[in-house]
Formats: structure tokens, sequence, C-alpha cells
């Protein structure tokens, strides 16, 4: 099987797909051979987008609208895409936000959604995978493991972030949600691992890169002296999700730059 075909006869549910690093693992399961579900929450048009652009490449894909904190929705997400494909292989927990503040000035409301998205999403999601993971079990000549999961972390599971104490928070939740769902799971063949970005040009983070001064000041932080592309993060995920890394789970990849 050529590297182009890699998650071939595989079917992949991408939340948060339908921008930044979603879109770019979205359009590279797509060109692997892989039917791909786009998660949006509001953004139905360019979910739309993302998917006319999967099936111009020659595979399969629908537009999912959920919001992944919301359990029922989420159920729902789940049920729409496994009667349109029979089941899925692959799931990445990617759906997340910022709400900014300083620690003083944060509002319960804002510490709140912005865990319960990037927190309570990821384990909503990753729970109804693994659901449908065991119910399934192994496919043979599709995959060696049962399901692959991968969640979208932060360089900030690590690195302390004075004025997104609940982005960081948020983060090292997710970092130790994976690291013992991974442990649990193991010996049902589902390989579940994290992807930790550092700065990566994303809408999210735009005034970080979008001016000279704020790129030199970023690259003081970087030392390999680039900002990141979200196609450097699907590559990471692209091969996470393979049988490349089967012996893989537990472990958190950084793709950082440092």
């Amino acid at each position: 099987m050529s590297p182009a075909q890699v998650l071939q006869g595989q079917r992949a549910i991408v939340t948060g797909g339908s921008s930044g690093i979603g879109a770019a693992i979205a359009k590279a399961f797509g060109a692997a051979g892989a039917k791909v579900g786009v998660n949006y929450a509001s953004n139905a048009r360019d979910a739309q987008l993302m998917v006319e652009e999967i099936r111009k490449g020659g595979s399969e894909a629908i537009a999912l609208g959920a919001d992944v904190s919301d359990e029922a929705q989420v159920k729902a997400m789940f049920e729409r895409f496994v009667g349109e494909y029979g089941g899925v292989d692959i799931v990445v927990a990617n759906a997340g936000i910022q709400i900014d503040a300083s620690f003083a000035q944060m509002e319960v409301e804002q510490f709140n959604r912005v865990l319960h998205v990037n927190l309570t999403g990821q384990f909503l999601c990753a729970r109804e995978a693994v659901r449908e993971f065991r119910r399934r079990g192994v496919v043979d000549n599709v995959s060696a493991a049962a399901g692959k999961l991968v969640f979208m972390s932060s360089v900030h599971q690590e690195i302390p972030w004075a004025g997104h104490v609940n982005y960081a928070s948020s983060k090292g939740g997710v970092m130790q949600l994976m690291r013992s769902s991974a442990q649990e799971v193991a010996p049902f063949g589902i390989r579940a691992n994290g992807v930790a970005p550092g700065a990566v040009r994303t809408p999210i983070n735009r005034a970080a890169w979008d001016t000279a001064e704020a790129y030199d000041r970023l690259m003081t932080l970087v030392p390999y002296g680039r900002i990141g592309e979200p196609e450097d993060i699907a590559q990471a995920v692209s091969w996470l999700v393979s049988d490349a890394a089967d012996y893989v789970t537990g472990a958190t990849l950084f793709v950082d730059g440092a």
C-alpha cells in the first residue's frame, strides 16, 4: 500500500474540522483514503467546503454539526456517522476554544465554557468512540488496532500560561484524560495518544503572528525559527493513527519546533 493510501478503508471523525488544525487533519485523512466526518459547531459553510474538497480528491466525507460539549449532540453525531459508513476507526478530538481574561477578572462562565469544550468535549467524543471500537473489535485488513484516538492538547499542558488559566487547565486535563484512558482501553486493542502543538498559524492565535513585530517576538520562543503550519500537525496525527505507530499508545507527541 502506498503512503497515500495508508488509511484506505478506514472511517474517521475529526472534531473542529472546519478550520485550522482540524481542517488540515481532515484533508490529510481524505488524501490518505479515509472516509471523513468533518465536525463543526457553527460554521456549516466552511465544513461543507472541506467536505467538497475531500470529495474532489476521491474520498468520501460528510459534515457533522455538533457542539462537542453537549452529550446528546455528540451521541447524535456518532449515530449519524456510523449510520452513514457502518462504523468508525479513528477519532481526533480536536475542537477547542479560548476565552482569555486575567485570573482576577475571569468569570466562572468563562472558565467553565473552556473546560466544557476543551476537556469535557474530548471525553464525550472519546467515550463514544471507545464504545464503538469495543463493539466492533479489530477488523482484518483494515487496521492492526480496534480503534485509534487522538486527543489534541497543547504545549500548555506543561507550560504555564498567565492570562489563560482556563485554557492551560483544560490542556493539563486533556493530558491526564489521554494517559488514563489509554491505559484502560489498550487491552481492547485501542490506541490513545495526544498531540501537543506549539505555535501554529491558525485563526485562534492570529495576534501572535499576523504582524512582523509579533512574529519576531514569537520566534524568540521557537528554536527552530519558524511558526508551525496546520499541515505540520496533520502529518503528525496521520502517522499516529497509521499502523506505522501501532506500538505507540499513551504518548504525547509535541510538535512545537523546540
